[in-house]
């Protein structure tokens, strides 16, 4: 399965495009539009959509990450960085996982947790998260 990232999407029919943007400049905010037809492989593939996580999430994340796993500060780490490429093993993924739910204060389930494989994957989560949270208070 193909996996396209975007900051922000509405999938549907029809697009409503932010205010003070034109239709007729071909760009909508930050997004840039691309028809799957230039894309052969992706055209018989099914594939979703996946909204990104704020930068400021990310950086919590890695921050947490980076703590968690003792990695020193010129270490790259990015939205990308698998934890097991990083050197984390199961425990320490149950670690950085503990580390989320206190930092963010959300409550991560067992199943969800071992989903979890990159920086990226635990923002996402986590806003996901903290948004159901919100619309149930």
């Amino acid at each position: 399965m193909a996996s396209v990232s975007a900051t922000c999407c509405k999938l549907g029919s029809s697009l409503k495009l932010p205010r003070g943007s034109s239709q007729s400049s071909g760009k909508l905010s930050s997004l840039k539009m691309v028809s799957v037809s230039r894309f052969p492989s992706l055209q018989s593939s099914r594939f979703f959509i996946c909204c990104s996580a704020k930068p400021e999430t990310v950086d919590k994340v890695c921050e947490i990450v980076r703590n968690q796993l003792a990695l020193p500060p010129e270490s790259p780490l990015t939205p990308d960085s698998k934890f097991a490429a990083l050197g984390a093993d199961s425990l320490d993924t149950v670690e950085i996982v503990m580390a989320l739910e206190d930092a963010f204060n959300i409550s991560v389930e067992e199943e969800s947790s071992q989903n979890i494989t990159s920086v990226q994957e635990a923002a996402d989560m986590i806003e996901k998260l903290v948004e159901k949270k919100t619309e149930a208070a």
